[in-house]
């Protein structure tokens, strides 16, 4: 039994990758990130922004927030 085992080291992802994992564009993606300010990247390498795997629930409810608002599912205008 190895005693100096490490706990497995969190994995990150881009933008990039949340956007395939949700089946969006990338645009809509780079907007919830940019403007959500609870949505906070985990990491940054050099200039890319990285994200742990909360961050694609995060990002798929906004898409779905704002879905509704436009479709008016939330009981607003048609």
């Amino acid at each position: 039994m190895n005693t100096n085992a490490r706990p497995p080291e969190p994995q990150l992802i881009t933008p990039g990758t949340i956007a395939r994992e949700i089946n969006q564009p990338i645009h809509r993606v780079l907007h919830i990130l940019a403007t959500r300010s609870a949505i906070r990247p985990a990491a940054r390498a050099g200039r890319i922004r990285l994200y742990d795997r909360q961050a694609i629930e995060a990002v798929r409810r906004e898409i779905t927030r704002i879905d509704e608002h436009r479709t008016g599912v939330e009981g607003g205008e048609s």
